[in-house]
């Protein structure tokens, strides 16, 4: 499937996203996005070509010296990862009404997955490290 424009928002309405994304759907299991989304973190690349409409609603927290977080401050809903060096978005997945042709191919932080879930779909497994250097070359995990 081709990328496609997908629309989205919070829970409350005021903040809303547009962002070019594709079919591929990842998991993260580190210790921040379970923490962040008490479980895995299920989510769509932005890239770095990402609107966001209602940005007085947008609280964002550093939580990593690579990424920050972005959330609604009137609801909590949680809006994206932006990795400070490229400007590219990470965007949760349920953000935007699409399910149709959306595949679950990929996971990262693999090696921090606890042993009290997992999923059935065959994928792409990266360890935390794999990831980092990922980011390094530039590479779409």
């Amino acid at each position: 499937m081709s990328d496609r424009l997908a629309k989205g928002g919070c829970l409350c309405g005021a903040v809303t996203v547009e962002a070019t994304v594709g079919d591929s759907v990842g998991a993260c299991h580190c210790d921040i996005c379970r923490k962040w989304s008490g479980g895995p973190m299920l989510a769509l690349d932005g890239g770095v070509g990402v609107r966001v409409d209602g940005e007085l609603n947008v609280v964002v927290y550093p939580t990593t010296e690579w990424a920050q977080r972005g959330f609604c401050s009137k609801c909590g809903t949680h809006l994206f990862i932006r990795v400070n060096q490229t400007g590219r978005y990470i965007l949760p997945a349920g953000l935007f009404d699409i399910d149709e042709g959306l595949r679950f191919d990929h996971q990262i932080f693999i090696d921090k997955m606890p042993n009290y879930y997992s999923f059935a779909n065959e994928t792409r497994d990266l360890t935390g490290a794999e990831v980092f250097a990922d980011f390094a070359a530039g590479a779409k995990t």
